[in-house]
């Protein structure tokens, strides 16, 4: 007999499911992903730290898990909604189930939910507070204490690397930033021959100059950019020092350094499915995305950055470069696994700006 759980909204919605993963109860910011495939990547990708991943796609763990595809060995959010669990997955590199990988890191599920209602639900009001409550819990209890719970804002701190290192590669050489990096970063770049120095989200502009790169990446994270100080100040640092190319919460710490703003959305973009427009180009891509936040485009006039490519689904700015100095970022993802990968191009961009400005810039 399976056992009950109930998904609980701040709003006092609540969804009848059962468990599976871990038997714990959780708490967590709800948020859904319209990606087809990519279940792995996505609960092993930092950037969802503190959340509850509602999946609108029906059937999630059909192929499987595979240690492989992992983008952080030490997944972070805080729990999982999906209409079917597949409890027999069937993929010839298949490890092991879904239901038992949550079980390991301790990561509590809830399946048999109407998925397209509740994304109903997140759609109309934005973003909720939710939490996991098991059958013999107090449903109203559990939704009073969490109208009172104030979630935390150092999730960036929280999964990034505590000590430097390095990934060998024979060629340029790559600072990357981790404010929550998700490990096909570091692969796109060591396929392309760079040497990858693995840095904490508060290392200094000195810290990095002093190891005279070719260029700095900044990675995609968690949370609410505004709060990551040390990153705005450390991208002021090297802002014309050594070329550097952001993603995502690198993005949007880019635009905050160069006097930009950003907004908190009211459901963000999550999945792999979302057109984007290079404004250069005209060419339409389809892209992988997992934010909450995004660039204020009227603040952006205000700056030296120019607008390169925008989402269509809504207009939200989606790429930036600099009008002077070699630097850009896109709120995308170019390295997303398992893909779209129409951005891909981008990291080849990255390695043509770091030889053309190699020499050229103050990187020590």
């Amino acid at each position: 007999m399976r056992k009950q759980r109930f998904l609980v909204l701040e709003d006092g919605t609540i969804f009848k499911g059962y468990r599976f993963g871990s038997d714990k109860e959780t708490q967590g910011e709800i948020v859904f992903n319209t990606a087809m495939t990519g279940y792995q990547e996505t609960l092993s990708d930092p950037s969802y730290t503190g959340q509850i991943i509602t999946f609108t796609y029906p059937l999630i763990g059909n192929y499987g898990i595979n240690r492989d595809d992992y983008e952080t060995l030490t997944p972070s959010l805080k729990g999982m909604v999906v209409r079917e669990a597949c409890e027999l997955p069937s993929n010839f590199r298949n490890m092991a189930s879904l239901d038992e990988t949550l079980k390991n890191y301790d990561v509590p599920g809830i399946d048999g939910v109407d998925t397209r209602q509740l994304t109903r639900v997140i759609r109309q009001h934005g973003v909720l507070k939710a939490a996991f409550v098991n059958e013999e819990a107090d449903v109203e209890k559990a939704i009073a204490d969490l109208k009172m719970t104030d979630f935390r804002t150092d999730e960036v701190e929280q999964v990034s690397t505590k000590t430097a290192y390095v990934s060998t590669g024979n060629d340029l050489r790559v600072v990357l930033i981790d404010f929550g990096k998700k490990e096909n970063i570091v692969r796109e770049l060591n396929s392309r021959g760079c040497d990858v120095t693995v840095m904490p989200w508060n290392t200094t502009a000195d810290e990095i100059l002093r190891l005279r790169p070719d260029g700095v990446m900044l990675s995609n994270g968690p949370g609410n950019p505004e709060v990551v100080k040390e990153g705005i100040e450390m991208i002021k640092g090297i802002l014309g020092k050594v070329p550097f190319f952001g993603i995502c919460l690198g993005h949007q710490l880019f635009a905050l350094a160069c006097g930009a703003t950003t907004f908190k959305m009211k459901f963000g973009h999550r999945g792999a499915n979302h057109p984007v427009k290079n404004l250069a180009t005209g060419k339409i891509e389809i892209t992988s995305q997992n934010h909450g936040y995004a660039v204020d485009p009227e603040t952006v006039k205000e700056t030296d950055l120019v607008i390169t490519h925008v989402a269509l689904n809504d207009g939200t700015v989606e790429g930036l470069r600099h009008t002077e100095l070699p630097a850009f970022s896109v709120q995308y993802h170019p390295e997303a696994s398992p893909g779209p990968h129409d951005p891909n191009y981008l990291f080849d961009d990255f390695i043509q700006m770091m030889n053309e400005n190699k020499g050229s810039v103050m990187n020590g």
